[in-house]
């Protein structure tokens, strides 16, 4: 289905299109980067109560390092759903839907290299040799351009960046059934996904109704529901809610430790959120396309559930989110948190 060396290969291409970063510089900022997330994970834990896993560990990588480690995570993340693709009749033409499928993710990757700036990467984590392990991503030269850019004091725009990425660390390593849960539910929606192509033609069909409906398949969250069955659909809307929490609750941490810790972190948030909504032509496109839109959407959608938990019983009912999958919300409860509250509290209607 894909060949990963050739998608690896066409992405570090791409990639190296844009402008890099000296070695002298890499090391600076890889010393910076350590210091500043050891700092960033103390402040996390004391403001979330998440205890994580040992230390987290910095690493300041090129964009074709950060391809690399990301197209070995696709690999391990997809593996359900090749493998059952790999188990048909073999064909002559295997080779080269191979190629094209590494061509394709190859060139996803190596745009995303260039806007990314930080990264946890909880699926890289497997049995073995640990090296690789657990790592905080920064992709160095796109954090750099944007201090100079924009004069943004480094010390403060990297520890805000650090506060996000060790979030969530702390998300998925302070709670021991988070990682595993979450594989479970991705494997599951690939695990479901028809080798023979059936499927997707009713998809499409379905797709093309909503359409002439007025409504945008993509604004569900991109290609992913644009092909999804409803079963599949069901998958996406528990992942939708989960990642609506974690991306707000990083959002929530960053920002309140930022308030005491990085004074121009307003003009961080500011200047993102300007260049996001300036995006236009293909990358617009390429962002709803890809899901990113929906993904921006999750951050708002998640701080407004938070703020309304905790505006009606403090932290300690967030915090029993943590509690176990059956407290973590659905996107409709995300969307609407007092059918969340009521369902946790035993006081809404159905009580």
């Amino acid at each position: 289905m894909i060949d990963w060396e050739f998608a690896e290969q066409v992405a570090a291409r791409s990639a190296r299109r844009r402008p890099g970063v000296d070695g002298a510089t890499m090391v600076e900022l890889q010393a910076s980067y350590a210091r500043l997330t050891a700092d960033a994970e103390g402040y996390v834990t004391a403001e979330t109560g998440l205890r994580p896993l040992g230390c987290a560990r910095a690493r300041v990588t090129d964009r074709p390092g950060w391809v690399g480690a990301n197209v070995r995570s696709f690999e391990r993340l997809l593996r359900p759903l090749t493998d059952k693709l790999d188990a048909r009749e073999p064909s002559r033409l295997q080779p080269l839907v191979g190629k094209a499928g590494g061509a394709q993710l190859g060139l996803l990757l190596g745009w995303m290299s260039g806007r990314v700036l930080g990264q946890y990467d909880l699926l890289v984590v497997e049995d073995g040799d640990t090296v690789d392990q657990d790592l905080v991503y920064y992709v160095g030269p796109n954090l750099l351009g944007m201090e100079r850019r924009y004069a943004f004091p480094p010390e403060e725009f990297r520890l805000w960046v650090a506060l996000h990425e060790c979030t969530h660390r702390a998300q998925f390593t302070g709670v021991p059934w988070l990682r595993p849960y979450f594989i479970e539910q991705v494997h599951d929606l690939l695990g479901s996904v028809d080798p023979d192509g059936g499927e997707l033609v009713a998809n499409l069909r379905r797709a093309v109704t909503e359409a002439r409906s007025g409504r945008s398949p993509l604004d569900r969250g991109g290609l992913a529901a644009l092909f999804a069955t409803p079963q599949q659909q069901e998958v996406l809307d528990r992942l939708g809610g989960l990642m609506s929490l974690l991306e707000g609750h990083g959002e929530v941490v960053m920002n309140r430790a930022a308030t005491r810790l990085i004074p121009t972190a307003w003009r961080f948030e500011r200047v993102l959120k300007t260049r996001r909504e300036a995006a236009g032509g293909l990358t617009r496109f390429l962002n709803r396309l890809l899901g990113f839109e929906a993904k921006l959407a999750q951050y708002a959608e998640g701080e407004r559930f938070i703020t309304a938990v905790e505006r009606h019983g403090g932290r300690d009912l967030f915090d029993t989110v943590w509690e176990g999958p059956d407290r973590l919300p659905t996107l409709a409860e995300i969307r609407t948190p007092q059918r969340w509250i009521d369902r946790v509290t035993g006081t809404g209607p159905a009580a």
